[in-house]
């Protein structure tokens, strides 16, 4: 997604979830997100929660974001209560904000029952962040 802050310098984020049980994995917050950021963020989300079993690449047709519901649900709400909610100085304050408001721990899902991700489908308590990780 593109935003702007509040002097007019454009930011991009990168929202990851796992499909699974929506439990958001990285939010990438930069001036830009090149391709190799992808790959390093990609990474390190392998490293923490291990290598992702029937990876599959999908194509969406332009102008179908209903074929991509999961992850265009997430930005709809990161959007609205996020990016939409507060004017940002700084990347810093945006990743501090982003932080605070998004944790997999507490952050209920209706598809879930009404309990947040990590209830749902709990991790081994060595692996789970307390939230959502956001990238330099």
């Amino acid at each position: 997604m593109t935003e702007t802050l509040y002097e007019g310098r454009r930011i991009r984020s990168l929202t990851m979830i796992d499909e699974g049980n929506r439990e958001g994995l990285e939010i990438a917050i930069g001036k830009s997100l090149p391709s190799r950021r992808v790959v390093r963020v990609l990474n390190e989300l392998v490293a923490v929660h291990g290598r992702p079993h029937l990876v599959a690449t999908h194509y969406i047709q332009a102008g179908k974001p209903d074929q991509n519901a999961y992850i265009e649900r997430v930005n709809r709400s990161y959007r609205t209560e996020v990016l939409n909610a507060h004017l940002f100085e700084s990347i810093r304050e945006l990743k501090a904000i982003t932080r605070r408001l998004i944790d997999n721990s507490e952050r209920v899902h209706d598809s879930l029952g009404r309990v947040p991700p990590l209830t749902f489908l709990p991790r081994p308590s060595s692996v789970v962040p307390s939230s959502i990780g956001l990238s330099a």
